[in-house]
């Protein structure tokens, strides 16, 4: 017996069941005043998905009109990745299970995932190509509802955490991939060390480890 077909497109990243649970976590934040992050988009695929759910609860406003001044703004989604694959790992991230996961592993082009953001019809996506070494909290939004952060290797991970952490709204899903992923140890221990600094509760589904 075949198993049911994914509703997602594929995705070599980001299982399917970890797709619908991060759909389920954003959508608890679309009532929440903040833009949606995330650090690590690749190919995109989860980037169009969010992109999606954010747009169908906020619609496109019409034409900007005299009241325009005072209308709420259109939370945006805001997407970062280096689009030359994978940094060099630190030591935190060495493992024998690992080895595909190399620098300039994992690379695309920002033109394949802006082709396909606009082929989707998304809009308010605001793409920046840059190393989250290189990110300064200028180039983040405010005020953040949702986060999602992909970066797979420890200097990534605890790199995002600490641009994001500040910027986060109440009640803010904060959302980590590969969390007890054997291949990509060095995001269990980004994670780890956060929490001892900045104590919350930790809820991991899967590869996912969820912070409200």
């Amino acid at each position: 017996m075949k198993p049911p077909k994914s509703p997602y497109p594929p995705n070599d990243q980001v299982t399917p069941a970890e797709t619908a649970i991060l759909l389920d976590l954003a959508a608890a934040c679309l009532e929440l005043s903040g833009d949606w992050v995330e650090f690590g988009c690749y190919k995109g695929d989860t980037s169009i998905l969010l992109g999606r759910l954010l747009q169908q609860h906020h619609p496109i406003p019409p034409a900007p009109t005299h009241s325009a001044a005072t209308s709420t703004p259109v939370p945006r989604l805001w997407l970062y990745d280096s689009f030359a694959g994978l940094p060099e790992k630190s030591p935190q991230d060495l493992s024998g299970a690992g080895q595909p996961f190399q620098a300039g592993a994992l690379a695309v082009t920002k033109h394949e995932v802006t082709t396909k953001l606009r082929r989707a019809g998304l809009k308010h996506v605001i793409v920046k190509k840059a190393w989250f070494s290189d990110l300064t909290p200028a180039d983040l939004p405010d005020h953040i509802a949702f986060a999602f952060l992909d970066g797979d290797l420890y200097d990534s991970i605890k790199t995002s955490l600490r641009l994001v952490t500040p910027r986060l709204v109440p009640g803010a899903r904060l959302v980590v991939h590969d969390y007890n992923n054997p291949e990509l140890p060095g995001a269990t221990r980004a994670v780890d060390e956060f929490l001892r600094s900045h104590p919350r509760t930790l809820t991991v589904r899967h590869s996912l480890a969820i912070m409200v």
